[in-house]
């Protein structure tokens, strides 16, 4: 691999250059029109604007990310998260191009993709997983009884879904066949598929998950991550390892994440996602990730493991090198998503000129974000700004590091999330890791006025 091809922009474009640059590989960034003075642009060896502002029009443009790397000489493309990362069909371009795919492989891709499809790998894999349905629900049959056979409450999920969309909570059988259909028509519209499933629902649930990674021979975990505190199903601040899990139910939840993978000959890094049931002391699969995930870094400051490197090392056609008894553990970790947006006007975006940028630094602080001062944040994309991301010997230290980590950083200009962040960590229940995915919804005045 001598040239990389970024398919991506933000943050995530900017820690994959870093990386590449360390390991000798030249880099090319794409860009959008209103990306052409970004941090990528900037920090790649070269750039190829690839069309207008919209993603439809640029980042999600197969043939003009193809054009770029066939223009520039790139030999491989890495497609970060997000955008075309989990696109099968983009990947089987990117292989019949000649070139180097740095991710799965697109039957993997289409296999855990499949919600449905996903579930039954992971249940042949020895997985655990939540009652429910096998494979796609027949609308037209009884899904009265199928329901009560599972019990309420209980989900309806897209097969096709992802990201914590296409999920509808089912309360009683009053509510089930309507539910069932919008929840077909959100499918279909999101997904351009309109099956779906049904699960089990946990009350105040955790969400937890294990970073995998394998070579098509070897298969490691790099350890559990908790990324339950949530709003409206989307992570806000991660943490590993997951605190307070049984230790068995660890030990489970790691070996059988490395099985699944083993039992799909992945290739690459994934992410194997559960439901943790504090009341049943129970963990049951929802989804496998076939990308690098937003949260990796905290994995890689528990293991010291680069996983963007490793990504680059296997894709090239090299092997793990290590076993999983290689792999050491080491202190906690927290990453906090800093987005533009205002927490105190329903979470609005908030574009525009970045006036300063000040971000913590100090032992244990790392900080990955695609932005300068003075550069201005588009209305085009996801608002994600950066990560903060601190590490130390125990959770009590890392959270007592995040706190003054937080308070160092400094952006003004336009509204961000940094403010909500230091509200968080500040919660006794987030202290003492007795929050869960709907917590944020229970606590009042949270995303009131400033304080």
């Amino acid at each position: 691999m001598k040239k990389l091809l970024i398919a991506n922009r933000g943050e995530i474009a900017v820690r994959i250059i870093r990386t590449a640059r360390e390991m000798g590989i030249a880099t090319v960034a794409v860009v959008s029109e209103a990306d052409r003075d970004s941090n990528a642009a900037k920090y790649a060896d070269e750039s190829v604007v690839i069309g207008p502002a919209p993603a439809g029009l640029s980042y999600l443009n197969h043939e003009a990310i193809l054009d770029a790397a066939a223009t520039t000489g790139a030999d491989a493309i890495h497609p970060g998260y997000g955008f075309l990362s989990e696109n099968a069909e983009f990947a089987r371009k990117v292989q019949a191009a000649g070139l180097t795919w740095v991710g799965p492989s697109p039957d993997a891709i289409d296999l855990m993709g499949d919600k449905s499809r996903a579930r039954q790998a992971a249940i042949d894999a020895g997985v655990p997983v939540l009652k429910g349905t096998e494979g796609a629900l027949d609308s037209a049959g009884d899904i009265e009884a199928i329901a009560v056979e599972i019990g309420y409450p209980l989900v309806v999920k897209a097969s096709a879904g992802g990201g914590g969309r296409g999920i509808r909570r089912i309360n009683s059988v009053e509510d089930l066949r309507s539910t069932v259909e919008v929840a077909q028509a959100e499918a279909l519209a999101a997904f351009n598929s309109s099956d779906v499933y049904f699960e089990r629902f946990v009350t105040q649930a955790r969400h937890v998950e294990v970073q995998v990674f394998g070579d098509g021979e070897t298969w490691v975990h790099l350890g559990d991550r908790d990324c339950s505190l949530q709003r409206r199903q989307q992570k806000v601040i991660e943490e590993a390892p997951a605190p307070g899990l049984p230790d068995a139910l660890r030990e489970q939840m790691r070996q059988t994440s490395v099985e699944l993978a083993r039992h799909s000959k992945y290739v690459g890094a994934g992410t194997v996602e559960f439901l943790y049931d504090p009341v049943r002391q129970e963990i049951a699969f929802i989804e496998m990730n076939t990308r690098l995930q937003v949260e990796h870094p905290i994995s890689e400051a528990i293991t010291g493991i680069d996983l963007v490197r490793e990504q680059l090392r296997v894709a090239a056609g090299e092997k793990l090198g290590y076993t999983q008894a290689d792999v050491r553990f080491e202190g906690h970790a927290f990453e906090f998503r800093i987005n533009a947006e205002d927490p105190d006007n329903n979470f609005m975006p908030s574009p525009g000129r970045i006036e300063t940028l000040e971000l913590a630094g100090g032992p244990g602080v790392r900080t990955d974000f695609g932005f300068s001062a003075g550069q201005t944040v588009m209305p085009f994309y996801d608002s994600l700004l950066g990560k903060l991301i601190v590490w130390d010997t125990d959770r009590d230290r890392a959270l007592a590091r995040a706190a003054r980590a937080l308070e160092e950083t400094e952006i003004d200009g336009i509204k961000t999330t940094v403010p909500l962040m230091r509200r968080l960590i500040a919660l006794e229940d987030f202290a003492a890791a007795k929050h869960h995915t709907t917590y944020l919804e229970t606590v009042p005045g949270l995303f009131g006025a400033l304080v």
